[in-house]
């Protein structure tokens, strides 16, 4: 399997997961010993203040946290959009527009330098060879980000948006409604 490192796991309607069921879900590391990423598309109804109060006006809109993925619900993990090639301090690079931030950090290291940020409760994990089984049977489409997938101002719509933007049939399922059955 080619690696999914920086690219997005689109939901194939088929995955009925409640925890991914329609998500759009980036890549943040691939390897043969498994892979690690973050839903793209599920803001939470509450704001960082309950947990990280002193990041919660840097948030880029809509202002909430969002809900990373099902494993280590009890951490944080937050990535910033970068504007070049040097990150500031308190940030590592992952890609060269993409940034993983350090919550430990000042705010005042990171915020100016950054262009967005948006803070994820818990992540998306899988063991080895467990992500590649599941595209195999067709859970997931493998395609490529955009700059504004990330920091979408508009993340319920993303799964549908990613899908309408690909070639031929994917661009199809966009459209697909929620349940099969009503049709």
């Amino acid at each position: 399997m080619e690696g999914c490192t920086g690219r997005l796991l689109v939901a194939t309607p088929g995955l009925q997961d409640g925890s991914f069921r329609r998500s759009v879900v980036l890549v943040l590391e691939h390897t043969e010993e498994g892979a690690l990423g973050v839903v793209l598309d599920r803001p939470l109804d509450v704001d960082a203040s309950a947990v990280l109060p002193q990041w919660q006006d840097h948030l880029s809109a809509p202002g909430r946290l969002f809900q990373g993925g099902p494993v280590a619900r009890d951490t944080a993990l937050a990535l910033a959009d970068l504007p070049d090639a040097d990150a500031p301090p308190g940030v590592r690079h992952l890609s060269p527009r993409l940034g993983v931030v350090d919550l430990e950090a000042p705010p005042a290291l990171v915020v100016d330098a950054v262009r967005a940020l948006r803070v994820f409760i818990g992540y998306a994990g899988w063991s080895a060879g467990q992500l590649d089984h599941e595209i195999e049977v067709g859970g997931w489409f493998v395609v490529d980000a955009e700059p504004g997938d990330v920091f979408s101002a508009d993340p319920r719509g993303l799964w549908r948006r990613v899908l309408r933007r690909q070639p031929g049939d994917l661009a199809l399922l966009s459209t697909a409604p929620d349940d099969a059955s009503l049709n």
